[in-house]
């Protein structure tokens, strides 16, 4: 290793002593963790502990101190890496035509132009190069995710029924929880005394929140969920959607109160409930059609692209959007529909498609725009507010354990590449 770790900082001095006048007032970088075939350096740590420094002070949890924030942030950094890599690894990739239509989705769900949002990104100290990266990278490890972790739940129809038989007397679809949660994990492989060893540490952590510590400050620090920097915020959830664990944990708890330590396969949880309500199920339904191209060996994304553009002007110019669409669609399903997909409520189509139809205005058709499925081009019909019902209570219960399985087997893939990856720290002095 000691070849390798001189190869990685004659790379580094190279990348960094461009000069003699550079270098004296610059201190030079250095290697803080080895990743399999990857380093992460001080200066990359030190300008992400930067960035999220300065959105901790944006969410008033800038109580942290630095030697924990940078433990905290390291270790994010070292299971991206990890993800990344495996994502080049199955050429998993985000162009940037994707990313900068991504960028230009965030500004407008914003209610900015991508010029304001990135004004906006700056403003907060924030360097938008870097901001515009790291967006790649989310993208990147969510495509990965989707597809080692995500795309292979499997729901049956038994399970589906035996939860809307379960919660149809609770009626726990329509209550929600907004939570806090702190993970000490556990290896894969625990010994007895890993276990010991997390359950005492669980223990201190909840001893020190009923003494008055507080929640997200002991999440920043300890926690080893994805959710540790935000202070373990696990956002609104409606009770189906969470483990079964985590709701019997909270549902007997007075909002700002913590549970006691609840034991998983991925280790041990402490859960503060924030707020719950019982709401109505009301949703916001879509009726839209689409043209669908996809690309294949013959047909490449500009070739696609360039089509639907075409088909766009064509329509724009008085042609009849479902008989082209009746056409040229290559979705078989809505192609002999005119393109018509129907109506759809949230969580049915992929996020991409789905965030695009959001941002829409009714009659307006979108520029082409790329998913899983090929390059498509969309309008929006109608919308309307929605009770779901007894219609919609089987694809309620199949996304709810779709997402509770997918939760869990992601804790337990993070938690296995994690311990698979060579990962070694350095230390500067040696």
């Amino acid at each position: 290793m000691i070849i390798k770790h001189l190869f990685y900082l004659f790379i580094i001095l190279l990348a960094t002593s461009t000069s003699t006048v550079s270098a004296a007032l610059k201190p030079l970088d250095h290697i803080v963790v080895v990743v399999n075939d990857d380093v992460i350096t001080q200066n990359m740590l030190d300008n992400r502990v930067n960035d999220f420094r300065k959105k901790l002070e944006l969410s008033q949890l800038s109580r942290i101190d630095p030697d924990t924030l940078e433990k905290q942030v390291l270790e994010r950094m070292i299971r991206d890496t990890i993800q990344i890599q495996q994502a080049k690894q199955f050429g998993i990739t985000v162009d940037d035509l994707m990313l900068n239509r991504m960028l230009e989705q965030l500004a407008k769900s914003n209610n900015m132009s991508l010029e304001m949002f990135r004004d906006a990104i700056e403003a907060e100290g924030l360097n938008y190069t870097r901001f515009r990266e790291q967006t790649r990278d989310e993208l990147i490890i969510n495509q990965l995710q989707q597809r080692l972790v995500a795309s292979k739940i499997n729901v049956s129809d038994q399970e589906i029924q035996q939860y809307i038989e379960q919660n149809e007397s609770g009626d726990s679809s329509k209550v929600s929880y907004q939570l806090r949660h702190i993970l000490i994990a556990t290896p894969e492989t625990a010994s007895p005394e890993d276990i010991d060893k997390a359950r005492k540490q669980v223990e201190s952590i909840y001893k020190k929140i009923t003494y008055g510590a507080n929640f997200a400050d002991m999440a920043i620090k300890y926690s080893s969920g994805r959710n540790a920097l935000q202070g373990g915020d696990l956002g609104q959830r409606k009770a189906n959607e969470l483990p079964q664990l985590f709701v019997d944990a909270v549902k007997d708890l007075k909002p700002g109160e913590t549970s006691k330590p609840v034991k998983s396969a991925s280790g041990f949880h402490l859960l503060q409930l924030t707020s719950s309500s019982k709401d109505q199920i009301m949703v916001q339904q879509t009726n839209a059609r689409h043209i669908l191209i996809r690309t294949s060996s013959e047909v490449s994304d500009d070739q696609a692209r360039k089509t639907l553009l075409e088909l766009k002007q064509k329509i724009e110019s008085g042609k009849s959007f479902a008989e082209l669409a009746s056409e040229y669609s290559e979705d078989p399903g809505s192609k002999i529909k005119g393109g018509d997909l129907g109506w759809s409520s949230p969580g049915e189509f992929t996020p991409a498609f789905e965030r695009v139809a959001n941002n829409l205005d009714i009659g307006q058709i979108t520029e082409p725009f790329k998913t899983a499925f090929g390059w498509h081009i969309l309008e929006v019909l109608e919308r309307r507010q929605h009770d779901q019902g007894k219609t919609n209570k089987e694809n309620q219960a199949r996304n709810a354990i779709q997402k509770r399985k997918i939760d869990e087997e992601l804790r337990l893939w993070l938690r296995r590449i994690r311990d698979e990856a060579y990962v070694e720290f350095i230390d500067e002095e040696s």
